[in-house]
């Protein structure tokens, strides 16, 4: 499952999608706190955060992230205009960018998520 993270529904929508018709399962939150609890849940295969959001931005989820032991494995892929601020990220993802663009990092972390297990 690949939880998308981003404040703008109709990206996260847009992103379903794209990410659905791929034949992946998608879960959706709207901030950096909202998708932490959500990982507690049902931890899933992928994060696909955006950077600036509001309660909770990309750069403390993140941060979290990779700090507690139950999630730190989790690949990370950032999509930000700013790559200063996804430095900690397993990828980043420079906006604006295209589907394929977008597929081929998401494909590349699950696969390595995969080996690294």
């Amino acid at each position: 499952m690949i939880l998308v993270v981003d404040d703008e529904p109709d990206l996260r929508y847009l992103l379903r999608l794209f990410f659905t018709r791929a034949g992946h399962q998608v879960a959706e939150a709207g901030n950096g706190a909202t998708a932490l609890a959500s990982v507690h849940e049902a931890p899933p295969d992928l994060v696909v955060t955006d950077m600036m959001m509001p309660v909770m931005g990309g750069v403390e989820l993140i941060r979290r992230l990779h700090d507690d032991p139950a999630t730190a494995a989790i690949p990370i892929l950032a999509v930000s205009g700013d790559w200063q601020l996804a430095a900690d990220a397993d990828a980043v993802l420079a906006k604006p960018y295209r589907r394929a663009e977008l597929l081929a990092a998401v494909d590349g972390l699950l696969q390595k998520g995969r080996e690294g297990q």
